[in-house]
């Protein structure tokens, strides 16, 4: 057996773990022969962009950020962006060149790590017939098939720790602190990273916010005798009157690119009356450095489980995990829906119970 091994997406903590633990599993229990694809499916397009995984390639990599698979290239080859003489970018499916490379190099499974567009483009290979086995990672946690996907509490544990931070400069000069985090539609970072590191004011995708209802709770807290406030904003939080704030550039296939949300409020409170305001935002810091206990765990758990579906040839499946334990899902069913917080759940719930605002009233 030959089993390929793409990642697809942006970087993530946890990715070498999950790799590490499908290329022992597969090797040591199986016999089989790894082989990564380079540069996300871009590789199998590509000469020179495979790499055979043993278990001494992958000794070390455990505590890695990132990939060792190089960059994970969000092209989607259903649709990918491919420039003409005359210079304009038309949409083009690529996908027989892909399965026709994968014939080539004789792989027999694919195991796709990434996030819902990764399993949607999984889940169109399935339909041409080639046996697939899917991997949630996202630091979003958005995928509504699994309670959990890896990277998402590296990038929890790393915003936490920057409002940890924030405090004390906040408190220090009596200011107002905004911190934007990433999670595109959902806002699972901000409410996690805001709730564990004390922020006054949450915004989310999930909950359009009115600027008054955000100064009222500045404006209560100076009445309490405390003169600083945090803010945690998610990238895809907008106002009740607006949209989400967009940044440029983004190419055909892309999804949409975020930014800009902090620096909006920032100037609203401004504009409102708030001298001392700013605004943090952290960006790809979110995605980088060493993952966490959990993340490693999580990979770990998920690459060896995915290597059991090959085993078993239950293909067309994605590995996930409910409560404790792991299982898995028909790739259609993990692309159906996006988890996105729930207003009216326990979490928001319980936020509010400890005096925290989400901007709604």
């Amino acid at each position: 057996m030959r089993v390929g091994i793409s990642t697809g997406g942006g970087d993530c903590p946890g990715l070498n773990a999950v790799i590490r633990a499908a290329v022992h599993t597969a090797v040591s229990s199986h016999g089989w022969e790894v082989v990564g694809i380079e540069d996300g499916l871009q590789g199998l397009l590509q000469p020179r962009k495979l790499v055979s995984l043993s278990p001494a390639r992958v000794r070390g990599i455990l505590p890695l950020g990132g990939t060792i698979l190089g960059s994970t290239n969000r092209g989607n080859p259903f649709s990918y962006p491919v420039e003409q003489p005359d210079g304009s970018v038309v949409a083009t499916d690529l996908s027989p060149r892909v399965m026709d490379r994968i014939r080539d190099i004789g792989l027999d499974a694919m195991l796709f790590v990434g996030g819902d567009g990764t399993q949607a483009i999984a889940q169109g290979f399935r339909e041409r017939g080639l046996d697939v086995v899917g991997i949630p990672k996202t630091i979003d946690n958005d995928l509504d098939a699994t309670d959990y996907t890896f990277g998402f509490d590296t990038a929890v544990n790393i915003a936490m720790e920057a409002l940890d931070r924030l405090h004390t400069t906040a408190e220090s000069h009596d200011r107002v602190m905004v911190l934007e985090v990433m999670g595109r539609d959902a806002g699972w970072i901000a409410l996690h990273a805001g709730m564990a590191g004390g922020a006054d004011v949450i915004l989310l995708p999930e909950i359009p916010y009115h600027l008054d209802a955000v100064l009222g709770k500045i404006a209560a807290r100076r009445r309490s005798g405390t003169n600083f406030s945090l803010v945690v904003i998610a990238e895809g939080a907008a106002p009740a009157d607006g949209d989400v704030a967009l940044a440029e550039g983004a190419r055909i296939g892309q999804a949409r690119r975020y930014g800009g949300a902090a620096e909006r409020l920032v100037e609203q409170l401004r504009e409102a009356g708030e001298e001392d305001v700013r605004a943090t935002v952290l960006g790809h810091i979110q995605r980088g450095g060493t993952p966490t206990h959990f993340d490693r765990m999580l990979g770990t758990r998920f690459g060896v489980h995915a290597i059991g579906l090959v085993a078993e040839g239950r293909f067309g499946r994605m590995v996930n995990i409910r409560g404790t334990t792991i299982g898995d899902v028909d790739l259609r069913e993990a692309i159906g829906e996006l988890k996105r917080v729930d207003p009216d759940g326990q979490l928001v719930a319980a936020a509010r119970s400890v005096g925290i605002s989400f901007g709604d009233g």
